[in-house]
């Protein structure tokens, strides 16, 4: 059983090798965990996965396998659960939506406080208390233009802050292009300067050389070739990114191919004062952002990822991220990378056509100074050519 169990791992690209095998069976034989599902799980994946990027394939292979099993978390909340189980989804016409009431970001915040003081039982339907279904600005399943979203899933994506703990996934920088002319975009940016001593063997010139010298060997040098292009890439991920993944994975995968000198590094939605590397453990793996600003040269290209769909209270106002309080509101971190790299762009993965319904995507573009362009060939290609100036 066990042996196919390795094979569908490796048949999942998931790098495990017999030697790391050969330890798991040797502790299921000493009996260092229950007889479980759950602890099998978490053995196996504790002596076969050696690199947390891979932990995603590992659980696709072993859902498989095993014909599926469920993730156990605690799911704590001061807020009942049960008041958030939707059970009606309202649907409202144009002008009732229309005449409901924007109250702003710090009305909300406290409107909310106050709330959470006042309720003392679930409610669906209303206009008032936090509940489903209804016009609150609190809870889920409803509409209302600007509300604090409480669990559930997004249906309108207009809420200015969402409360709920959020798993992000890391791109994977392996994944197969589907479209290869991708790579051949991003290639525009490379540019390649002859550097140094005579290091590398120049083979077609050392070939017609000897020709030209009746067969006698005339070896040729050339300078090594170096690639001078430094790339900082800034990826957005989770929320509405998780509708442009596997675009995104392409892109990805085929930058770190294309740019062999290139950083990454994760943000939600907006620049705040911190970055990431690892969405597993974001909590506790931060890099200030004012680090990443100075560590890089001013020749570094930048280039942002994301579809820049948010509640414009996240680009613009203190606090309106909807993690977190961030003290300076992502309009000014974004301007200091425009101003500490000149040579940056923005890549949205959003179909173009929609960016006209996005009054984030106005913002933003307006703080790029209009260079946003979509993940299609043509909009790569006239980003690289911006860069490559």
């Amino acid at each position: 059983m066990l042996i196919g169990f390795f094979f569908a791992l490796r048949d999942a690209k998931v790098p495990v090798t017999i030697k790391e095998f050969l330890t798991l069976l040797e502790a299921l034989e000493k009996n260092v965990i229950a007889p479980s599902l759950d602890a099998f799980y978490y053995l196996s994946r504790l002596t076969l996965v050696k690199d947390e990027a891979h932990f995603d394939k590992f659980d696709k292979a072993f859902g498989l396998y095993f014909k599926g099993i469920e993730a156990v978390f605690d799911a704590k909340a001061d807020i009942p659960l049960d008041w958030l189980i939707q059970r009606l989804e309202r649907e409202l016409t144009p002008e009732q939506k229309a005449e409901l009431q924007k109250l702003g970001y710090d009305k909300l915040m406290s409107r909310l406080a106050e709330l959470l003081k006042e309720q003392k039982e679930r409610h669906e339907g209303g206009s008032k208390w936090i509940g489903t279904g209804g016009t609150s600005p609190f809870g889920n399943g409803g509409a209302n233009p600007e509300g604090i979203r409480i669990g559930g899933k997004s249906r309108n994506r207009t809420a200015v802050k969402v409360w709920e703990q959020r798993e992000y996934k890391d791109y994977d920088g392996e994944r197969e292009l589907g479209v290869r002319n991708i790579k051949v975009a991003l290639r525009r940016l490379r540019r390649f300067a002859r550097t140094g001593a005579a290091e590398e063997l120049a083979l077609d010139d050392t070939i017609r050389s000897t020709a030209n010298n009746a067969g006698w060997l005339d070896i040729r040098m050339q300078p090594e070739r170096k690639n001078r292009i430094k790339v900082l890439m800034l990826l957005d991920v989770g929320g509405t990114m998780d509708d442009h993944i596997e675009r995104t994975e392409e892109l990805f995968s085929a930058a770190k191919t294309e740019f062999k000198n290139m950083e990454f590094f994760y943000f939600h939605n907006c620049v705040y004062d911190y970055l990431w590397k690892n969405n597993r453990r974001r909590s506790s793996e931060r890099f200030p952002t004012w680090d990443v600003l100075r560590k890089y040269p001013p020749d570094t290209r930048v280039i942002f990822v994301g579809d820049a769909t948010m509640s414009p209270y996240e680009v613009l106002a203190p606090g309106g991220s909807v993690e977190y309080n961030n003290e300076e509101a992502g309009a000014e971190w974004l301007a200091r990378f425009c101003h500490a790299f000149p040579k940056f762009a923005w890549l949205n993965p959003e179909p173009e056509s929609l960016w006209q319904y996005r009054q984030s995507i106005a913002v933003i573009r307006q703080i790029m100074n209009n260079r946003m362009f979509p993940v299609t060939i043509d909009g790569l290609e006239r980003a690289m050519s911006l860069l490559s100036k």
